[in-house]
C-alpha cells in the first residue's frame, strides 16, 4: 500500500476555495504541470507566500470547508503538480473531497478539535513539521521537534479502492 507525505503546509483559515487554489484564468493550460508555478497565488492569508511556503510541501492541514466553490479537477491537479497528494482539514467541499481521491489523492476529514490541536502542536516548530500518511491501515504521523503524534482517520471503502489503484483512470482501467 502506498504511503503519502512531506513536509507539512499549515494553512490556518477556513473556506479555502477552489479559486484561491488554482485561479480560474489558468483553467485553459494544456499540463497539470502548467499549474505547478500557480498554486495558492490567489490565497490571501497573513504572512503567506506562495511560491516560498509551498515548496517542498507533500500536505497541507487546513480547516473547514477546504475546496469549496467552483468545481474543477484543476485545483486537486494543481496540489498534485507541487507534490501535495494529501489535505487534511475539518471538512471539504464535497465536489473538492471526490475528485482529490479521483486523482488518487487523499482528502482527510478530522474533528474541528483535533485539527486544532495539529496547529498548536507544530504549526509554529521550528524545522516545520513533517507527516507519514498510510491507507492501510488509515492513519497518519505528524513530528516535529521531537514531539509525535499518531491518529486513526476513517476511510471509506471505494475510497480505499481509489487510492490504491492511483485514482478513477486507473481503477476503471482495471476493472472495465
Amino acid at each position: 500500500m502506498k504511503t503519502f507525505g512531506g513536509k507539512v503546509l499549515f494553512l490556518d483559515r477556513s473556506d479555502i476555495n477552489t479559486d484561491e487554489i488554482i485561479p480560474a484564468k489558468y483553467l485553459t493550460v494544456l499540463t497539470k504541470g502548467a499549474l505547478a508555478p500557480h498554486l495558492l497565488e490567489d490565497l490571501s492569508l497573513q504572512g503567506f507566500e506562495p511560491g516560498r511556503d509551498t515548496a517542498g510541501r507533500g500536505v497541507v492541514v487546513t480547516r473547514a470547508n477546504f475546496g469549496c466553490g467552483s468545481s474543477r479537477e484543476h485545483a486537486p491537479w494543481a496540489l498534485e503538480a507541487n507534490g501535495i497528494h494529501v489535505v487534511i482539514a475539518e471538512s471539504f467541499a464535497r465536489i473538492f473531497r471526490q475528485n482529490m481521491y479521483n486523482c488518487g489523492m487523499l482528502a482527510i476529514e478530522l474533528p474541528k478539535e483535533t485539527i486544532e490541536g495539529l496547529f498548536a502542536r507544530f504549526a509554529a516548530r521550528e524545522g516545520g513539521a513533517l507527516c507519514t500518511v498510510s491507507a492501510e491501515p488509515a492513519e497518519l504521523s505528524i513530528t516535529a521537534g521531537g514531539e509525535s503524534l499518531t491518529l486513526a482517520y476513517a476511510l471509506a471503502g471505494f475510497d480505499r479502492a481509489l487510492i490504491e489503484a492511483g485514482g478513477w483512470l486507473d481503477y476503471a482501467d482495471k476493472r472495465y
